[in-house]
């Protein structure tokens, strides 16, 4: 089975899809989706909207997760980061996948054991827990690996006794 874990921003939005099965997981695909400043936020969320439906077109994942809006001093810069956030959240949702939602420090505590983990930290464990042979970069990327794997962690189990992951808490339902 395959998750797409997404790292939601204006300018990179990461993604990264792990694939895993009774005898592991491991990394699929990662990387990000750049967009300039030039055109208008519409066409900057338009663009992210187009390539991560194709990457869901193309790979097939059963489970898209998400980092969910962390607090940020810059209330703009918040906003911007949930347009960003519901643009992707659509692409899954129109690609009819289950939707599951993580806080940053859901996703550091999974993956490191500390919440307050730093981004090199994030980017170390994710290389050292899908056996890669470099860091994952960038750090968006990383990220979204981290929060596919977060999900996966929340769910292995039910996989090894042969049924299908439990849904999470804080599923998006429509």
């Amino acid at each position: 089975m395959k998750i797409l874990g997404i790292d939601p921003g204006l300018s990179a939005c990461g993604y990264g899809l792990i694939e895993y099965s009774n005898a592991g997981v491991q990394c699929f695909d990662y990387g990000c989706i750049y967009t300039k400043k030039n055109p208008g936020v519409p066409e900057r969320l338009e663009k992210i909207f187009d390539e991560l439906s194709e990457i869901i077109h193309t790979n097939k994942p059963h489970f898209c997760s998400i980092e969910d809006i962390f607090y940020h001093e810059n209330v703009n810069t918040a906003i911007i980061m949930g347009h960003a956030r519901g643009v992707a959240m659509l692409a899954a949702r129109r690609a009819k996948l289950q939707i599951f939602e993580y806080t940053p420090r859901e996703i550091k505590m999974s993956i490191t054991g500390n919440g307050a983990a730093s981004k090199q930290q994030i980017q170390a464990m994710v290389k050292n827990l899908l056996h890669l042979e470099k860091m994952p970069t960038p750090y968006d990327a990383a990220d979204a690996l981290a929060v596919a794997l977060c999900h996966y962690h929340r769910n292995r189990n039910p996989l090894k006794k042969g049924i299908r992951p439990q849904r999470a808490s804080n599923k998006i339902s429509i």
